[in-house]
């Protein structure tokens, strides 16, 4: 009965925000309440939220400093000429925009972290997508899967579980996995270039005759009509987050267009490598683990906001400016310590994972590693990253064991699943992509769901042609 309740309630929970029934917070919160009244532990209920709210504190406390810090650096500058040399290679080519979003979202997701990787990246290309009038979703879909395949970095949470799960090397387990790995990224590129044609041909390119690149300043200022002046091309539409319905141009005064305005008067050209090296040095404490990752970004962002904005009204300024990020990524952060408290305390999570362990036919043994694989997708998307490598994967490791399957077979394969884990709803990091980006979940879902789910597949296609898996 846990078994039949625990998918019910996450089915209920997913068609709600997808038909846009419900906001996210309110079904994270209200579902899972209603659902433990249902399996009889109501009294319960506080227990079970309390402690799914302890243990995502961290987490939450870490996305609204994260937020805070790299807003300042956002507003001080420090990622201009990363949008300038994304900006020369884009050429306002819808093509070449999502295809550096997916070369962004790679790049920058080599620092581990996920939200880290998302405010980068939303935060340098959203103008782009706004001007030109391209599928927003188009973005978080593409920036989400390439960070999916990359999260499996030994320091960005997955393979590092699997290692200790089953007392291994974290290298023996990522080492080998690289071919494939690559060949998933190489994936997210053509994916990212099949989107961006698609895109292309749906809002037309502005590519100037000759190749010559729009003005840089035009679509990154608020000023300007969205295309070069005399480039005979037509203006961008702007269209809904979807991508389904048309609307006018985006005004002028829109926010997404001052954040990267090149003449913003909290530009401080002055200090950019002190803000440079001290964003380094915060990334490289994080890779290291010099201190807890919410700490780390606790004392950067004092230290950032104290030095770029010295005065106490600028302070209150810039924090308010980033105030409705850091209110909807908490919110939701602590809504969803109502959805995985419930799951956890009530048992769901262990009898679905059971029993979809046992389901697996007899028949499979010797194939435990591709089985592991392919349980790897809806596993790590209807459950969180702990639970999946330290409570399911060391029973799918014993039942390979029992047919001669290796260990690090195993770990290898249940990597696969986390291009579509990084969409998963009990991803805090998906809510800040999503969130800076002004896109629903649910669109996100409806759009991003598919291309993870089959970039996991070549991952897992690649590993078994390799012989790794």
């Amino acid at each position: 009965m846990l078994t039949i309740l625990g998918f019910a309630m996450i089915a209920t929970f997913l068609v709600l925000i997808m038909m846009k029934k419900m906001s996210p917070i309110a079904a994270l919160v209200l579902v899972p309440a209603l659902f433990c009244v249902a399996v009889g532990q109501g009294a319960q209920l506080g227990d079970y939220v309390i402690e799914g709210v302890g243990k995502l504190a961290p987490t939450a406390a870490m996305l609204m400093f994260a937020i805070v810090y790299f807003g300042v650096m956002i507003d001080v500058g420090l990622f201009d000429p990363i949008v300038r040399g994304i900006l020369r290679f884009c050429r306002a080519d819808p093509m070449r925009v999502v295809v550096g979003t997916a070369v962004l979202a790679a790049v920058v997701s080599l620092d581990g972290d996920g939200s880290t990787t998302f405010m980068i990246t939303v935060s340098a290309m959203y103008p782009l997508y706004k001007r030109l009038g391209l599928s927003l979703v188009v973005m978080t879909g593409v920036a989400a899967t390439a960070n999916g395949v990359m999260n499996t970095l030994p320091w960005g949470g997955p393979t590092a579980r699997a290692a200790t799960a089953l007392k291994l090397d974290a290298a023996d387990i990522f080492v080998p996995m690289i071919p494939a790995l690559a060949v998933g990224l190489l994936f997210v590129f053509v994916l990212a270039y099949v989107l961006g044609v698609r895109e292309r041909r749906r809002v037309g390119s502005l590519v100037m005759p000759g190749g010559t690149a729009a003005s840089e300043e035009v679509l990154v200022t608020a000023g300007g009509a969205g295309t070069a002046a005399g480039s005979g091309a037509a203006p961008a539409k702007a269209v809904g987050a979807t991508g389904d319905h048309a609307a006018p141009a985006a005004p002028e005064d829109d926010d997404g267009f001052r954040g990267l305005d090149p003449h913003r008067a909290t530009l401080r050209p002055r200090l950019y490598w002190f803000n440079a090296g001290l964003t380094v040095a915060l990334l490289t404490a994080m890779i290291t683990e010099l201190l807890p990752i919410p700490v780390l970004f606790l004392l950067g962002a004092a230290l950032a906001l104290t030095v770029n904005f010295p005065r106490m009204a600028e302070q209150k300024e810039r924090i308010a400016a980033h105030a409705e990020n850091v209110l909807n990524v908490a919110g939701m952060v602590f809504a969803a310590a109502v959805f995985t408290g419930v799951l956890t305390g009530t048992g769901m999570v262990k009898h679905m994972a059971d029993w979809l362990v046992d389901a697996v036919p007899e028949g499979m043994g010797p194939h435990m590693a591709l089985v592991t694989g392919l349980l790897s997708l809806p596993l790590t998307y209807f459950m969180s990253n702990d639970g999946f490598y330290f409570g399911v994967l060391p029973v799918l490791a014993e039942a390979g064991a029992a047919h001669g399957v290796s260990p690090l077979e195993i770990a290898r394969a249940s990597l696969v699943g986390q291009a579509l884990h990084m969409s998963s709803p009990l991803v805090p990091a998906v809510y800040v992509l999503v969130g800076m980006a002004k896109v629903e979940f649910g669109d996100h879902t409806r759009f991003t769901v598919k291309w993870a789910a089959l970039t996991s597949l070549v991952v897992l296609a690649a590993g078994m042609l390799f012989g790794i898996i």
